[in-house]
């Protein structure tokens, strides 16, 4: 039995599409696309977006300030090789941004000060005065778009609990705002306010505002127009929660273009727990697969896809394989795909050239894209690593540091080779609009799931509508 892993294969780095017709507004760099072609839904979202704020007493003039720069050029000091200059809202998505009305913004009491300080729960004292503050402003909902928080350093305390109390403010704030349908965009001090490279915070803060506002910034330019992506991913409520101890969140239904901008979720009741993982009988997973196909036929007039990839980071179970297979029977085609992180497995990229140096490490990682079979159900896909095409200099290597990982990819339903599975894998990693990078280690499918489970399992009530990804980035 030879011990050989077979030859690896690349793929070319995914093109995004910043046009719905015309085939020719198409980069690679979503950054650098949005600058030459515009956003993807430019002349569809509001002009202006309107800006409400909630900020600590006698500290709104910060918040407008930094408002002030999104409309302001700033030249970058960090990513050089990557990041453009922002040269403006108005120039990069072709509208205006602007503060709402004078009743659309809040401060704070004086006296949250000195509350938060003597409190030893200091996070229940911050979190309780900002959902205040948001209800406050429930009653002005149609003179604003967006909202934006500032939370000051100082109150880093109240960020989260302590050691064994599951509380983060980030994931209560936005729980308690998508109850309501109302986007936040939360602006920290020392992430935003402060932090020295202007260029970057621009960028990310732009676009969230843009995608939160309603926008599409961009989509995915070669897929299969037939196939349907779905990510499920599942949050543990505490054990003394008196609600179902997990929450299954069905991240966006992605179409062909990569664009989902809505989920289901519901609690879990009938799973086998392993390992701290539940992993869902058939019934159950039968009924997140038909929720998810129902969401797809309504945005699709009716149309069921061709092909449905399903994406998680746990082993699909025999029950859970025939509940989606029951509920996916219409298809010609189901990939069930088990992405795993990590892993093992470490890659070196070996310099081709002659000389004294044959067969030495290359002094760039292995190439983004790289695939490495396994066996006929496994394989190794390179998600991070070095892309051409980006910098100047040639190579570039997000982020710079350390040896890139790649993904493993198990098959447990589906047939075929690996290209049509990886390269979904790898465009989908160029998708989280909440972000101003060139792609994100996972695909959209389980990012934004990992993120929509952590703040579902915070409401109340999840209800059986669908929600809007917007309210939780």
């Amino acid at each position: 039995m030879s011990s050989r892993i077979q030859s690896h294969i690349a793929f070319p780095e995914p093109l995004l599409a910043f046009h719905p017709d015309r085939a020719s507004d198409r980069e690679t760099h979503p950054l650098r696309g949005l600058l030459r072609f515009g956003p993807h839904s430019k002349g569809l979202v509001p002009d202006p977006i309107r800006v409400a704020t909630i900020a600590p007493h006698g500290e709104s003039g910060r918040l407008y300030d930094f408002m002030k720069q999104l409309n302001s050029s700033h030249q970058p000091i960090e990513r050089r090789e990557y990041l453009p200059e922002w040269p403006g809202f108005h120039r990069v998505f072709g509208l205006h941004m602007k503060g709402a009305g004078g009743a659309c913004h809040v401060e704070l009491d004086s006296s949250v000060e000195g509350e938060f300080q003597d409190s030893s729960t200091p996070q229940i004292v911050l979190a309780d005065r900002l959902v205040r503050a948001v209800q406050a402003l429930e009653t002005r909902r149609p003179d604003f778009d967006v909202l934006f928080i500032y939370l000051p350093q100082r109150w880093e305390a109240g960020f989260v609990g302590k050691a064994g109390d599951d509380f983060d403010l980030h994931d209560h704030l936005k729980a308690a705002t998508a109850a309501r349908r109302l986007p936040i965009q939360i602006v920290r001090e020392d992430k935003a306010l402060s932090y020295p490279c202007r260029a970057s915070v621009m960028w990310r803060v732009g676009l969230a505002l843009y995608a939160k506002a309603g926008g599409v910034p961009w989509k995915l330019a070669d897929v299969d127009p037939e196939t349907a992506y779905i990510g499920i991913s599942y949050a543990q409520r505490p054990v003394e929660s008196d609600r179902p101890r997990f929450v299954t969140c069905c991240s966006q239904v992605f179409d062909a273009e990569g664009s989902g901008l809505e989920f289901v979720a519901y609690d879990a009741h009938e799973f086998d727990l392993q390992r701290d993982n539940p992993f869902l009988s058939r019934t159950e997973m039968f009924r997140v697969m038909t929720r998810s196909m129902d969401l797809y036929r309504r945005r699709h007039a009716g149309r069921t896809p061709r092909r449905v990839m399903v994406h998680k980071t746990t082993e699909f179970k025999r029950e859970e394989v025939d509940g989606c297979m029951e509920a996916l029977h219409l298809c010609e085609a189901v990939d069930l795909v088990q992405i795993v992180e990590s892993v093992g497995w470490r890659g070196v990229r070996i310099d081709p050239q002659g000389g004294a140096t044959r067969g030495a490490a290359a002094g760039y990682p292995v190439a983004r894209g790289t695939l490495v079979g396994l066996s006929p159900r496994e394989c190794l896909l390179w998600t991070h690593g070095d892309v051409r095409g980006i910098s100047d200099r040639g190579a570039y290597f997000q982020g710079s540091r350390s040896t890139p990982v790649p993904l493993r990819l198990v098959r447990h339903a589906g047939h075929g080779t690996w290209d049509d599975a990886a390269r979904a894998v790898l465009a989908l990693s160029k998708m989280d609009w909440n972000n101003d990078a060139l792609y994100d280690p996972l695909p959209v499918t389980l990012g934004y799931s990992k993120v929509l489970a952590r703040v579902v399992k915070r409401m109340r009530g999840l209800g059986s509508a669908p929600y809007q990804f917007r309210f939780f980035m």
